[in-house]
Order: C-alpha cells, then sequence, then structure tokens
C-alpha cells in the first residue's frame, strides 16, 4: 500500500495518535512504540503514542469515543479494556459495540497463574495441596485490578479445588509483580509478557496458562482447559481501534499497513520477547473475535454473581 494512500486521508500529513491506556514503560506501550516506530515509515505520516494511562484503559477509551472520526486518533487495547470494563464498571462513559470501530488485530496472549520463589509449590497441583494443608484451606492471589478477568480466575480456581482464596487487587501488574518477587504474596495471575523474564530467570513460577493450547513460549506448563476448565479456551488479544464512523479507506490502509509491519522479522521478534503470540487479523475476523471473547466472558462474569461497581 502506497504511503501516498494514507497521506491523502491525513489532510496535511498530520500525526495519527496512537492512544494507549497505560503509562510509558507498561507493556502496552512497549508494543505501541514498537509497531509505531515501523508504521510511520510505512504510513508516510507520523505515528505519536499518547499515553492516557489510569482506571484499566477506561481513561483511554473515553478519549477514544471523544475523538472525531477522521483518521487521526486510534487506540491500541487489549481485551480488558474493551471487552471487560464495560462489564464490570456501571457507567464506564463508552459503549465499544457503538462507539468503536475494530480496525484489526495483531496477538494473543495467554493469562497465567504464577508462583512466588518463596512458595514451595511447583505445580497447581502441589499448589492446591500447599493451600490446604499449609494455609488453613485459604489463601490470597494477586491481581492486576479490581474487576479483571484475573479476579474471576481466582474465583473459578477455588471453586474447581475446593479452597478458600480470594483476589488480592493492585493498581496494575507491576506492583503485584514486585510484592511476589519478594514473597509478601504467595501467587498471582497476570499475562505472559508481565511475568516471562521472571519465569525464564527463575524468580516466579508459571503453572497454568490460558488457552485451548500451550504457549509457545511455555511449552512445560498445562494449560487451565488441560486442567479441567472447560470455559478458558479464548486467548486474551491486542488489536487496533477508531471512533465508530472512521472511514472505511482508512481502516483498510492502517490494515494493510499493519500487516505488512508485523511481518518484519525484527518486529515480530520484539513482539514475540514480550510474550505475544503475533498473528494478523483483518478487521471482520477481529470483530468476530471481540464478540465471541466478549460472549463468553460476560457468561463467566454473570455466574459469578459479580455485580457492576
Amino acid at each position: 500500500m502506497a504511503a501516498a494512500g494514507l497521506a491523502s486521508a491525513q489532510p496535511g500529513g498530520a500525526p495519527i495518535r496512537l492512544l494507549v491506556g497505560f503509562p510509558a514503560g507498561a507493556g502496552s506501550d512497549n508494543i505501541a512504540r514498537i509497531l509505531a516506530d515501523k508504521l510511520k515509515d510505512e504510513l508516510g505520516t507520523n505515528i505519536v503514542v499518547e499515553n492516557r494511562g489510569g482506571a484499566g484503559g477506561q481513561i483511554a477509551a473515553q478519549a477514544l469515543k471523544a475523538a472525531a472520526p477522521d483518521g487521526h486518533t486510534l487506540f491500541l487495547s487489549h481485551d480488558h479494556s474493551i471487552a471487560i470494563l464495560p462489564q464490570v464498571i456501571k457507567n464506564p462513559g463508552f459503549n465499544p459495540a457503538a462507539d468503536f470501530t475494530p480496525v484489526a488485530g495483531f496477538a494473543t496472549f495467554a493469562n497465567v497463574l504464577a508462583i512466588s520463589g518463596g512458595t514451595p509449590a511447583k505445580t497447581i497441583q502441589e499448589y492446591v495441596r500447599w493451600v490446604k494443608t499449609a494455609r488453613g484451606g485459604k489463601d490470597t492471589i494477586g491481581v492486576p485490578a479490581p474487576g479483571s478477568i484475573p479476579v474471576f480466575l481466582v474465583q473459578l480456581i477455588g471453586q474447581k479445588y475446593g479452597i478458600d482464596v480470594q483476589a488480592a487487587p493492585y493498581r496494575g501488574s507491576a506492583p503485584m509483580t514486585a510484592d511476589m518477587l519478594g514473597n509478601q504474596i504467595s501467587s498471582g495471575i497476570a499475562s505472559v509478557p508481565d511475568f516471562i523474564q521472571y519465569q525464564k530467570d527463575g524468580k516466579l513460577r508459571i503453572v497454568a496458562t490460558i488457552g485451548a493450547r500451550r504457549d509457545p513460549l511455555l511449552p512445560q506448563v498445562p494449560t487451565f482447559t488441560e486442567l479441567g476448565f472447560d470455559n478458558l479456551r479464548d486467548y486474551p488479544w491486542y488489536g487496533i481501534f477508531a471512533p465508530a464512523g472512521t472511514p472505511q479507506p482508512f481502516v483498510d490502509r492502517f490494515g494493510a499497513a499493519l500487516q505488512k509491519v508485523l511481518a518484519m522479522p525484527d518486529v515480530k521478534h520484539k513482539l514475540t520477547d514480550l510474550g505475544l503470540n503475533v498473528a494478523y487479523e483483518p478487521q471482520g475476523q477481529f470483530a468476530g473475535r471481540v464478540r465471541t471473547y466478549t460472549q463468553t466472558w460476560e457468561k463467566i462474569i454473570k455466574d459469578s454473581g459479580f455485580r457492576p461497581q
């Protein structure tokens, strides 16, 4: 796709704002900057990563809704901000189905249960036995945010294994991981990108992953599906969204440029190192993934008895 094609959709060569719902240095920010660096050359216009951190991506999502649908503003988001937040917050300030246009998907990843270095368990079965014998059947599992998928995973683990485990919400995965590394909590649930380096260094032990198949970066780790959690097959994802009403030619051009960038070996290598399974999904396919994933978690959240806050 010629750079001039996008330039014509960007009056005056104005840059594209790529909103990110987390602060600089966080996983989503790192991913955005890897893509933006290559997309600016492919599209012939600057891509400015704009961090709108806070509330699990809610602030960035609200900014996308408020933006004009002129191709100047996009939102790089994972599943939480789009599929989960609107189900756990009474008034999130946006409706993804009405306010956003999916542009393309570019990666999936797994949420995982990891055990802190000071906890003796090396498998989820050993963790359950340790909770029952050493903790009186009760424990606290760290989660990056209230009302997030890890919260519901904690509940499912407790139900499955007959232990009283409670989610301990943090303000992001970084402080939670710090407490795990310091053995302040026995375990935590977050994404592969949050834990993968500590797993490689032997400081944490990942013992279960979401998904229908084992993660390529963690071939020795069983999936929750293998462990009997039949409703945890769908992978969390990353994708690009635009305001509703963004012209289709822009959506198509950006998607084509993203596909080309993802095929670059250095980009794929960098994203894989961050714990992502890189795979381009065009608009229609990605929109279908978002719908199916949202419906799956809508049922899990409803069955959990959770009430939107």
